[in-house]
């Protein structure tokens, strides 16, 4: 089970979560009926494979510099950038080299 971060407390929350070598590493933040949020970790060259979700999601660079594929167009995000990815709309992400994303889903 992933983990939840505790509330009322100050988070830096790019340092919230490391990097492991070769892998991915996710921790849920907050999750409630409304959505969740969740900190990723890619190692360089890894990636989540192409798939949709069902309700938008923003996803916040915080460390690095992703591909992400979205509805067949290919968008390059370095830290501090943002990007809305649209409910249904096909998508995968992919480490140019390692980065960091809060992932945040808002249902409805």
């Amino acid at each position: 089970m992933k983990d939840t971060f505790p509330k009322s407390s100050v988070m830096v929350i790019g340092e919230m979560i490391g990097y492991a070598d070769g892998g991915v590493v996710s921790k849920q933040v907050l999750k409630s009926e409304a959505g969740n949020i969740t900190l990723f970790s890619f190692d360089r060259d890894q990636g989540l494979s192409e798939h949709t979700a069902p309700f938008d999601a923003l996803v916040q660079i915080l460390d690095g510099e992703a591909e992400i594929m979205l509805g067949g167009e290919t968008i390059r995000l370095k830290k501090g950038e943002s990007v809305i990815m649209p409910a249904g709309v096909k998508h995968s992400l992919h480490a140019i080299i390692r980065f960091k994303m809060l992932l945040t889903m808002i249902r409805g």
